[in-house]
């Protein structure tokens, strides 16, 4: 009898001590950090799909919570949904984490179903006639395949099939269950406080990108070049006035997506009525669908209203937001200077650089892997070299490309492009277009054996200004002998030549005899 005396108090205390555990809720926090990197394997020329990012960031959430003494259970709401919980940091607290939990069910019909299910509701019928409500107590059964089975004291039937307005009301949230994204921490503290608390965690469900817009100038010597650095928050959670940054670089890291809290729907399939069209709307054309004779028509436009007078023009725009470029180890951070809301399932944009009159050079470029048939695809390449004497001299992170040309004061586009990222220093080639006012023919000539054969490069240019052509031949180019001398770059041998306006360059070329 002592011994389960003994054991009936050790259980009497455990259970207090689990029942002294206090619940704190955070609902969200008063200052947040959010900065994101980039999809590892995304191209540059790759554009951002919101459905599916593949990118990450890291968030830091400062929140005020109230620590009671003892040991209590902190609710961190409102946490992104793709927070990896492994990742998770807490510090501030008065004394150290016991654990940490994530919780993985988020609150909707379907979840609310699926934790209730053997427990006790309430089932509210509306009649459809007389609008009388009456409640009855109902235990749910089943919640499988669109068909919710309760059992009533008047006996088993499905929801929504008895013709009736029907409803479930639950006395409280089923455990389990959160509204929102809310990461768990287990705390024992020796004193009640109140503590301003750090929470810092990765994310999957992010990615950022560059899109630079090239305007060239009428001579085509220079562009001016603008871009805009895209947030993109493909996650449920949103984040009002961050402080938002972006990464740019490579990251050594394994990708691994986190599984999301589930928020289940709820599909009700039944056929009330008693057949499958019985319970069709009825179609309804609109009155000015219904048109007897053309007078009718003739009389709504001349009694119509005159159309409104044009808006005022729109105000002059402010000053764009322009992301700060930092240094960040190898990395290079682009702060955002004022706090800006990442809302959930959206993209934000703000201005990343402007350069105006860099200098560029245009090259008409072409590869060829075989000297005959390599076709005729020749590409329109601004050059430049990322320096301040050539009005850049800054990071340039890797993005998309638009090129545009003024016309009679309206930009037209003329090419769109991508580009790697750039350090400064380095030179900078991008492909516009394909040139269409160049022409090269390669025509083989009369040889008297086939190790002596020969052929005639030819490069017509067929624009009003003298361009420059560039061929680059693979390594069957080290077989041949060349007229004019080839030069190494890039694994390639190079053929350049200034072609005049309207006119031609030629060039020959002969099989070395063999050895």
């Amino acid at each position: 009898m002592a011994r389960r005396g003994i054991l009936v108090g050790a259980l009497l205390v455990t259970s207090a001590a689990v029942a002294s555990a206090e619940v704190v809720r955070s609902p969200g926090p008063a200052a947040v950090d959010v900065t994101v990197y980039r999809a590892p394997g995304r191209s540059a020329g790759e554009p951002i799909n919101l459905r599916w990012l593949n990118g990450y960031a890291l968030i830091s959430e400062t929140r005020r919570i109230r620590i009671p003494a003892g040991e209590s259970d902190v609710r961190f709401e409102s946490v992104a949904g793709g927070i990896l919980p492994e990742s998770a940091i807490v510090t501030g607290l008065p004394a150290g984490v016991v654990e940490k939990n994530q919780d993985a069910m988020l609150l909707s019909p379907g979840s609310l179903l699926d934790a209730a299910l053997g427990r006790r509701v309430h089932l509210r019928r509306t009649s459809r006639a007389t609008g009388r409500v009456r409640e009855t107590e109902a235990v749910i059964r089943s919640a499988e395949n669109g068909a919710v089975v309760l059992e009533t004291e008047g006996g088993v039937e499905s929801l929504r099939c008895t013709g009736l307005a029907e409803t479930i009301l639950y006395d409280r949230v089923p455990p389990g269950l959160s509204a929102k994204p809310t990461l768990s921490v287990k705390v024992r503290a020796t004193r009640s406080t109140t503590a301003n608390v750090m929470l810092s965690y990765l994310a999957s469900d992010f990615d950022w990108d560059a899109s630079y817009i090239a305007e060239l100038s009428p001579d085509g010597t220079s562009v001016d070049l603008f871009a805009w650095l895209t947030l993109a928050n493909g996650d449920e959670t949103g984040f009002r006035n961050a402080d938002a940054q972006a990464v740019a670089g490579r990251l050594n890291r394994r990708s691994i997506r986190a599984p999301k809290p589930r928020a289940q729907p709820l599909t009700l399939e039944c056929w009330p009525q008693g057949t499958t069209t019985s319970d069709l709307r009825e179609i309804q054309f609109e009155r000015e669908e219904i048109v007897v004779t053309g007078s009718r028509i003739a009389a709504d436009a001349m009694y119509a209203p005159p159309p409104p007078p044009p808006p005022p023009p729109p105000p002059p725009a402010p000053p764009a937001v322009m992301a700060q470029q930092e240094d960040l180890g190898d990395l290079k951070l682009y702060r955002i200077p004022e706090p800006v809301t990442v809302a959930a399932k959206s993209q934000k944009q703000v201005a990343l650089l402007e350069r105006k009159r860099v200098k560029i050079d245009t090259v008409y470029r072409q590869t060829f892997y075989q000297l005959e048939g390599a076709g005729n695809y020749i590409t329109r390449t601004l050059v430049t070299r990322n320096t301040p004497e050539a009005g850049l001299g800054l990071p340039l992170p890797a993005g998309r490309i638009t090129f545009q040309a003024d016309r009679q004061g309206k930009p037209i586009l003329i090419g769109r492009g991508a580009m790697r990222d750039h350090a400064v220093g380095e030179k900078l080639e991008l492909a516009v277009s394909r040139a269409t006012g160049i022409n090269v023919e390669v025509r083989p000539l009369s040889a008297s054996s086939a190790a002596q054969r020969e052929w005639e490069v030819s490069v017509s240019n067929g624009y009003p200004t003298p361009v420059r052509y560039e061929a680059e031949f693979g390594q069957f180019a080290d077989a041949l002998d060349w007229e004019t001398p080839l030069v190494s770059r890039d694994g390639w041998r190079v053929w350049a030549v200034t072609v005049p306006a309207n006119g031609r360059a030629t060039m020959h070329v002969r099989g070395k005899p063999a050895r």
